[in-house]
């Protein structure tokens, strides 16, 4: 009976939210003792077959639209958040190569970058500043964001897809490929010397 209580209850949390949920955050409304994980785990399975399946997206739980019945969503979603081939190109660029400058990007594209490019992933919330480098003119570096992970359904950057697959969407068209990094990126940012951005002056 508790066990079916607390089921209803996760559901409920994950439904009611405009955001993915942590474990941590679900378990604090759940009886002491409980083991959330193996709940979530049991939900997620039963909606496997179902409209909305629960799914764990940078490390958090959310329901979303099934994918063999996206594409009824993707015109009203398409209409509502159009981006430029530059900007995905611009996009993917950030993704693979984060953290990455304005000038790496360029030089990764090929051409030059209009400012309005970059504002828009800005202010989608996919990108974000991640710091100054410590090089000379201090740059500011560019990464993908939580809502990044979320919108593409990932869990964590080294789940994005190869270079095949971005070759078959179309996506590196106009790209370097030879300056492309597709090796573990999330290791990138912890390795180079970034200043956070809290500390920008």
């Amino acid at each position: 009976m508790v066990q079916s209580e607390n089921m209803r209850i996760l559901e409920a949390l994950i439904f009611a939210s405009d955001k993915p949920l942590s474990t941590v955050a679900l378990g604090e409304h759940l009886s002491e003792g409980t083991d959330v994980e193996a709940l979530l785990e049991e939900l997620r399975q039963s909606y496997e077959h179902r409209g909305v399946n629960l799914v764990n997206v940078a490390g958090k739980w959310m329901f979303q639209t099934a994918p063999d019945l996206a594409f009824l969503l993707r015109k009203e979603l398409e209409e509502e958040r159009r981006l430029s081939k530059a900007a995905i190109e611009t996009l993917a660029i950030i993704a693979y190569h984060q953290p990455v400058t304005r000038a790496e990007v360029e030089d990764i594209r090929g051409v030059s970058m209009n400012k309005g490019t970059l504002d828009v992933l800005l202010e989608t919330g996919w990108v974000r500043p991640l710091g100054r480098r410590r090089t000379p003119g201090r740059p500011m570096t560019y990464g993908t964001s939580e809502a990044f992970l979320v919108n593409f359904g990932l869990n964590s950057i080294k789940d994005l897809p190869g270079l095949k697959e971005l070759k078959a969407a179309g996506l590196l068209d106009n790209v370097n490929v030879a300056l492309l990094n597709l090796v573990n990126p999330q290791e990138d940012i912890e390795e180079q010397g970034e200043l956070p951005v809290e500390n920008l002056s």
